[in-house]
This record gives C-alpha cells, sequence and structure tokens, in this order.
C-alpha cells in the first residue's frame, strides 16, 4: 500500500526573506484547513513549531481551527522541532534545543508530542541524531537526502543506530517532498517506480512545497481517480505515524549505523559569516546559563530564563538549513545578522549580569594604586590560559601581577588596540582558574612586564613543544612533539592553498575541493612578540589581490600553537584550504560531530565536523581546531580546513553563469578566525583535544574590579566534571523552574563512570561509549526535562 503523505514543504527563508515565509505559513496552513474541511479522507501533515507560534500570532482563529483538526487525528504534527535545521553544523547542544523548545510548545498548545522525526529538506544528517531522537520522543525519522545517487542503502526503510547504539526507524522519500499542483500521474509513477518493490507499505509524500500551498483540490481528486484506476498499488491518504506503524512489521529491516551523507559539500563552509556567528551564539548561550545558574544558586540574581529562551529560539530559527548552510539570497543574512546578534546580546547582557553581581560579593580589601583583577572561568573543570585586559595606567611606570595569596603571576605587555595618546596599557596574564569558578588577581604598579620581539630566529618553544617557520615559504619547518620525540612536520608540503571551485552555491555534484590554482606566497615572517607569558610568530602571505596574516601563539607551559588568522579575501569562484600536513601515514582520521565523533577514511572527500580533526598514527598526532569553521578534508597525514570559498549568492545547478554577468560573489572581504594546533603524543584522547576544543570557542572572562566589603571568598568553584571522559557541556534552570539541569555526554568512546559536582550536589554516574545523560536536580531523566 501506498500512504499518500499530504504535505507543504516551507522554507520560512531562501530566495526570499523571513517576512514573506511567515505569510506563506499563515496561507498553507489556511489552505489545509480549508481542504480537510472539504475532503474527508485527506490527512495533512507538517513539521516546524514555530510555523505554529507565527500563526499564534497573526490568526489565532486559524490556531484554532488547526487544533480541532489536530484532535480529530487529520492534521499530523511531526518533526517535534523548532525548526528545519541544518543537520551537519549546529552544535550538539542546538539539536537538544531544538527538541527541547519544539515539544514542549507542542505539548503546551496541542496536547500532544511528536513522535516521528522529520527533516525533508536537509542535506545530510549526523551520525548522533538517533540518539537525540530517542530521548526527547520520536521512535522514527523521514528525510530525503542523500538520494540515491548520493548514498546507496539496501532499502529506503531501514533502523538507523547511533554510536551509543540508540535506534530509530528511518525513511528516505522516494522521489520528491513536493509534487506539481495539477497532474502528480507522473509524480507517483516516479515514486513507486523508485520503490525496491510494489508490495508491502510505502510512502509518497505530494503537495506544492519549498514555497508553501500544500495539496490542492487537483491534487486530491486526481489522488482518488488514481486510486480506482487499479493499476496501482493502494493509495490512501496517510498519516506518517499510521505508515511507521505499519511498516515497522513489514519483514526483517537493515540496520544502518552512523551519519547519512553527503549532499551539498560546498554547504560546510559556504558564508562564512554565518558559521562564525552560529559558533559564537551557541557558546555565549552555554556561558550565560551556566554563570546566570551560579548566580541565582548563590541567590544574587534570579534566572534569566524569559531572555535566554529568546535568544535561544533565535539561534535555533537562523540554524534553518537554507540559512546556515549559506544558500539563501544575501539580503536574508542582513536579517540573520540582526537576529543571531540579539541573541548574542541576550546571552551577554545575562552574563555580564550574573558575573557583576557575583564579583560585587567579593571580599576585596583596598589595596593603595592596586587593580582588582576577577576571572571567571566557562567551564566545568580547571582551565589554564593567557587572559588579555586594557586599561588605562602610566606605561612608563609599569606594573606586575599577584594571585590570592600574594604571589607572583607571570605578566607581559602586548599592543593596545587603543591607538590613542591617552596612556593605555594592554596585559597578558597566565591564570590558573579553579573549575566553574573565578580567582581573583592584582595588579600592582611597579616592575616592568618583559615584551620584546628581538630576537630575529623563527623559533617557538616550552618544555612541550618546538615550531620552527620557515622564513622563505612560511611554513611549519618543524613540530617536535618532546614527550614522543617525534617531529610532525612536512615543510614540502603546500599550506595556504587556493582551489578552483566552479561549483554552485551548494557544492552539488562535489565530493572533493582539490583543483589546486596556487598557493598565497610569504611576503615576510618575524618575531613579534615575545615574554614570559607568551611568544608570537607573524607571517604575511599575498595571493592576487587577497592577503593572509597569521600569528602563531605558543604560551609558557602549553601543549598547543594558537593561529590567529586574518583573512583579506578577493577571489570569486575560489576555495581557501589551510593545510596542516604532517609526516604521518594514516587510512582514518577523527571528526567532531555534535555531541560525539566519528571516524572516516583519510581520502581527501569534504566532510562536516564540528570544531576538530585529528590524525594519529605510530605514536603520535595532530589536532586541529577551529574556533568558526565546519568544512574539512584529510589526506592520509594531511589536515585541510576549508576557510572560505566564494559561489555566487543562492546559485543553484544546473543554471550556468553567463561570462558577461553581473553576479556577486560570497565571503568577499575580511574575516577573522582561530585555529588551535594539538601534536601529541599518543592519541586525541590522551591530548584532551575535547577540552582544547572547548576552551577554545569559550575563553575566560576578565573583569576589572574595585575594593569592596562582601560575603564570598576570592576564590571559589561551584562545577567540576572530573576532567575524564564525560564533559558537562549544561548547566541551566529546568524549563518548568525551580530545579536545576545538568547535561554531558561520554566524549571518547568507551564506557566511563564520573563524579560530577555542581551547585552543591555530587553526581556518580554511569555512562556507556558516546551517551548523553541530563539530570533534573540529580535525577536522570530525558533531554525534555520530564
Amino acid at each position: 500500500m501506498i500512504h499518500m503523505i499530504g504535505n507543504a514543504h516551507i522554507d520560512p527563508v531562501w530566495l526570499w526573506q523571513w517576512p514573506e515565509g511567515y505569510q506563506e505559513v499563515r496561507a498553507s496552513f489556511q489552505s489545509a484547513v480549508d481542504r480537510l474541511d472539504e475532503y474527508p479522507e485527506y490527512v495533512f501533515t507538517c513539521d516546524s513549531a514555530l510555523f505554529f507560534a507565527w500563526v499564534s500570532e497573526s490568526d489565532p482563529a486559524l490556531l484554532e481551527r488547526i487544533r480541532a483538526h489536530v484532535a480529530d487525528g487529520r492534521f499530523e504534527i511531526v518533526g517535534g522541532w523548532w525548526i528545519e535545521p541544518d543537520c551537519n553544523i549546529p552544535g550538539g547542544e542546538s539539536f537538544v534545543r531544538q527538541a527541547l523548545y519544539g515539544q514542549r510548545y507542542l505539548r503546551e498548545h496541542f496536547g500532544v508530542t511528536a513522535t516521528v522525526g522529520a527533516n525533508l529538506d536537509s542535506f545530510g544528517h549526523n551520525a548522533s541524531l538517533p540518539q537525540i531522537l530517542a530521548k526527547s520522543g520520536c521512535d522514527s525519522y523521514v528525510f530525503l537526502r542523500p538520494q540515491p545517487h548520493e548514498k546507496k542503502l539496501e532499502r529506503p526503510l531501514f533502523w538507523w543506530r547511533s554510536p551509543d547504539g540508540s535506534r530509530v526507524l528511518a525513511y528516505r522519500i522516494p522521489h520528491e517532498y513536493c509534487a506539481p499542483r495539477d497532474d502528480i500521474g507522473g509524480h507517483v509513477d516516479r515514486a513507486i517506480a523508485s520503490l525496491p518493490e510494489r508490495d508491502g507499505e510505502w510512502a509518497v509524500f505530494y503537495g506544492v512545497g519549498n514555497h508553501g500551498g500544500g495539496p490542492t483540490k487537483a491534487n486530491l481528486e486526481q489522488i482518488r481517480a488514481l486510486d480506482s484506476r487499479g493499476d496501482l498499488p493502494k493509495l490512501e491518504s496517510s498519516s506518517l505515524r499510521r505508515f511507521f506503524d505499519r511498516a515497522a512489521g513489514d519483514g526483517e529491516l537493515p540496520t544502518v549505523t552512523g551519519e547519512l551523507q553527503h549532499h551539498a559539500p560546498g554547504c560546510y563552509t559556504t558564508h562564512s559569516e554565518i558559521k562564525r556567528t552560529n559558533r559564537r551564539a551557541e557558546s555565549l548561550l552555554a556561558r550565560a546559563e551556566r554563570w546566570c545558574a551560579v548566580a541565582d544558586w548563590l541567590e544574587l540574581r534570579p534566572y534569566p530564563a524569559a531572555d535566554l529562551e529568546r535568544a535561544w529560539k533565535l539561534v535555533l530559527f537562523n540554524q534553518f538549513h537554507d540559512t546556515l548552510a549559506g544558500t539563501s539570497i544575501e539580503p536574508a543574512y542582513e536579517d540573520a545578522r540582526d537576529q543571531l546578534g540579539h541573541a548574542c546580546s541576550l546571552a551577554a547582557g545575562a552574563f555580564n549580569a550574573a558575573v557583576q553581581s557575583i564579583a560585587r560579593q567579593i571580599e576585596i580589601p583596598p589595596e593603595p594604586d592596586t587593580r582588582p583583577l576577577v576571572i571567571f572561568n566557562p567551564h566545568p573543570w580547571a582551565v589554564g590560559a593567557d587572559v588579555e585586559l586594557e586599561f588605562p595606567w602610566p606605561r612608563a611606570e609599569g606594573v606586575h601581577a599577584v594571585d590570592e595569596h600574594g604571589q607572583p603571576v607571570p605578566l607581559q605587555t602586548t599592543r593596545p588596540l587603543a591607538t590613542v595618546s591617552e596612556p593605555r596599557a594592554r596585559l597578558v596574564l597566565a591564570a590558573d582558574l579553579p573549575p566553574l569558578g573565578y580567582r581573583t588577581y592584582r595588579i600592582r604598579p611597579g616592575g616592568r612586564p618583559v615584551s620584546e620581539n628581538a630576537r630575529r630566529d623563527l623559533v617557538l618553544e616550552n618544555e612541550h613543544l618546538l615550531l620552527e617557520l620557515d622564513r622563505e615559504s612560511g611554513r611549519i619547518a618543524r613540530l617536535i612533539v618532546k614527550a614522543a620525540g617525534v617531529d610532525l612536520a612536512a615543510p614540502q608540503a603546500p599550506h595556504a592553498v587556493v582551489v578552483e571551485d566552479r561549483s554552485d552555491t551548494w557544492g552539488h555534484g562535489v565530493r572533493a575541493y582539490d583543483d589546486v590554482a596556487g598557493e598565497f606566497r610569504c611576503e615576510s615572517a618575524r618575531m613579534l612578540e615575545t615574554g614570559p607569558v607568551r611568544s608570537i610568530l607573524q607571517v604575511h602571505s599575498r595571493y592576487g589581490d587577497s592577503r593572509l596574516r597569521e600569528d602563531y601563539v605558543l604560551s609558557a607551559h602549553a601543549s598547543h600553537v594558537d593561529v590567529r588568522v586574518t583573512l583579506d579575501w578577493h577571489q570569486p569562484l575560489k576555495m581557501l584550504k589551510l593545510r596542516y600536513p604532517t609526516g604521518l601515514s594514516t587510512a582514518e582520521a577523527t571528526f567532531e560531530i555534535p555531541y560525539g565523533h566519528l571516524v572516516r577514511p583519510a581520502g581527501g572527500d569534504e566532510e562536516p565536523g564540528q570544531s576538530w580533526v585529528d590524525v594519529s598514527a605510530a605514536g603520535a598526532g595532530l589536532s586541529v581546531i577551529t574556533d568558526a569553521k565546519y568544512g574539512y578534508d584529510v589526506r592520509g597525514g594531511d589536515i585541510g580546513i576549508s576557510a572560505v570559498r566564494s559561489p555566487v549568492w543562492a546559485w543553484h545547478d544546473p543554471r550556468e553563469l553567463e561570462p558577461d554577468g553581473d553576479f556577486e560573489y560570497m565571503d568577499q572581504g575580511r574575516q577573522r578566525f582561530c585555529v588551535r594546533l594539538v601534536p601529541h603524543a599518543g592519541d586525541w584522547r590522551a591530548a584532551g583535544v575535547v577540552r582544547h576544543a572547548a576552551e577554545l570557542n569559550q575563553a575566560p572572562f576578565a573583569l576589572l574590579e574595585s575594593a569592596h566589603a562582601g560575603s564570598l571568598a576570592t576564590r571559589a568553584s561551584y562545577a567540576d566534571d572530573g576532567r575524564g571522559d564525560v564533559v558537562v557541556t549544561v548547566l541551566k534552570r529546568a524549563e518548568d523552574g525551580g530545579a536545576w539541569v545538568l547535561r554531558a555526554h561520554e566524549s571518547s568512546g568507551r564506557s566511563a563512570r564520573a563524579r560530577i559536582t555542581a551547585l552543591g550536589t555530587t553526581l556518580d554516574c554511569d555512562f556507556a561509549p558516546h551517551e548523553i545523560k541530563t539530570f533534573v536536580d540529580g535525577r536522570e531523566t530525558d533531554l525534555l526535562e520530564s
């Protein structure tokens, strides 16, 4: 039997801006309920909880009609998420929040939660999704991409299993999720022809979509006519719930473990700004929630639940697949910039209010001519980091720093951000911070922090690492891991590689970006800064009209090197790959995925990743971490970061670009991001790469304070995950208020027992490999906090 699934796939943003999508949602839902009133056999299916919130704002009467049809089972709500996001780029917690806010909205306003997950149009699906779906109320999942020419499946219906063992029943839609407005006979024929056999239970989607619309009267009349012909399998207007319930007993089904890829690999990189702002917003929200929870627990400031929820929903909306993937029209990104900026502002404001209220209660005795400094650690583990701050201070006078015990702390000066005649100092302090806590330092007059760049060699070295740059090429000439006695450098291999990229905005038809056009050429390399805290090497390179600045930073006791990248890019229809080659020989590489990791072949294909990629072999390896990028490739021991690509905005194959066309190219101009290189002995687990990545993306926060009385100590800690394989990612107030929510995941792919302390409570808990756990006031629960 063929279950005919009537739907109106709606892209709220794509070749239009969101107000147009807003109106189209209302119009499509109006059409849906009208058809439901006219055709008693008809069932309409839709996802995205946000759409109902929009209808509630603009047409409450329509929402009441929808509610009545939901109650009688003919308006089926699937998905359970706030929106259909890109399913590779958002962080693990963003997928949890899609379900948390989506399902809770449906339960509050319709008395239901979705049991069928749905991301019909997303461009690939990460391997952690079955666990997230199963732990948020869904037992099944429907999708379209990757299509058969992109990924072969034994059957379109299968059990999809994530690395932790969770599974959902998944179905790949045959042919398409949309259908013509009038004659759908050809659409139905092509869908049935793509199925492995005519017998059994199958689902075919129909309805006008992308810009909404849904099934038309002509569609519904034609289904009646097609079903009456007798030469097709039985066609029945149906729901996805009915389909999955019947299909689950339809014989032995295959199991697929891991990710469902690849479609549109260009989307891992397209539009650098939206990618970077998404990462920043996710990081600011995680930091804000933790410290707002601490401030509330200390009874200093109420938890700002409404502001943080508003910020999260703005982030979730802009993770819509055509937005975050970079495939929408240029004006849509002005809206995204404003909305994500508002989310970042809400998160930063909530965090600031929390830490200011805490800092005000720290007991800081007065001391003449001294500036107290309170540094906050956003992570539930101890962090050592170089912290920069800038404030008025006569440069000639000199300063030094001490901790809360009066012990000296390494300090050096660096170039101020402000170029003014007023006395302005910028300092770099080597801080050691307690887990999810703060520490108070003092900046005192006297002494002269060292900062000097008289050395002419191009070597950075400490007890862990030695990095040397080649003066002519600007490449890494030596990268020695002292614990392993290994030099990882491959100085003959290219670094800043420019690749020809004639593919469309999505990167349709691409498996690898390997058509090399050239390489940035080094114009200068020098020692920029040295001192007791850190040393910096600077390389300037050029390719045509594009310029690249890379500052290699090694802290005195760090096991990593940060590469601060400033790129001024002016190359249409090209990509920049920053390659970090090693002398290692390996056939596999490990990539971070949302709330987990995945091993993939190191064959050079373009792959999605979160913030890190690792190659390891023969007792050593290199991890490469970014704070803004998501596209990578690995060729043996050579890791490539897709730094930028420049197709035409919203250009979709098979449209060809006219030679004399007036086009705007993406990502032209200046951008900044940071790459962290973690050379290591052993594998990435021993190097602590998961925590390195978190620390790069969420840095400590320094707050200049004043002397005052208070009830808090000069140093405190409020949560600690033990720094093992289990990583705590979330500490927040429960959605229903009162209780505290803690979320953690097993990060190394092996069973673990963890002792976690948070806000005065201790948890002793076991984690299976790759498992995500949520606790509400110490009680384990699902992702919906129910």
